[in-house]
């Protein structure tokens, strides 16, 4: 796995070892950030179950200002650790529970990017806490299987994008 576009285009991430990760593919990956390329500049992101953090890797190189990592597995929580140490990058890798995170966090963020596992049921229970986290004209990306349908209230789809059996769905307050 490999950074796509941006500052760290070419760089090697860590080989993904893990079961209990899913990593974007390269497609869905590519997709996503050429589409947000114009508003990744200056943004503050936030990259909730991050993984091996290759999503909020790629927001950094991309120009975004600060991307906040979260994960409750520790295993993942070193792997992006291991990634942005690599790319001699300093960012906050917070090793939390999502939904405590979210109850306590009073930061806004521009983007917020969401790829819980698969069928977790965690998306239901996500996005609500999501509307005062997220900045007036922000966008929240949730990628998930093709066949999942969510109620996504209070934000609106303001389009949505399938690559094989990933969706992307983007999200806005209006």
């Amino acid at each position: 796995m490999r950074v796509d576009s941006g500052k760290f285009k070419g760089r090697k991430l860590i080989e993904n070892k893990f079961e209990h990760i899913r990593p974007t593919t390269d497609k869905v990956r590519q997709a996503l950030f050429t589409k947000l390329q114009f508003f990744l500049p200056e943004s503050k992101v936030l990259d909730l179950f991050c993984g091996t953090g290759a999503l909020g890797i790629e927001a950094l190189s991309r120009g975004a200002s600060e991307v906040i990592f979260v994960d409750k597995d520790s295993r993942s929580v070193k792997m992006t650790k291991d990634n942005l140490k690599a790319l001699e990058v300093t960012a906050k890798v917070i090793r939390c529970d999502a939904l405590i995170y979210l109850d306590k966090c009073k930061e806004k963020f521009d983007l917020i990017i969401l790829d819980p596992p698969y069928k977790s049921g965690l998306y239901e229970k996500v996005v609500p806490k999501l509307y005062n986290l997220l900045e007036d004209d922000g966008i929240i990306v949730c990628e998930h299987d093709k066949k999942d349908t969510f109620d996504y209230s209070p934000f609106v789809i303001y389009d949505e994008k399938r690559y094989g059996n990933t969706m992307l769905t983007y999200l806005s307050k209006k």
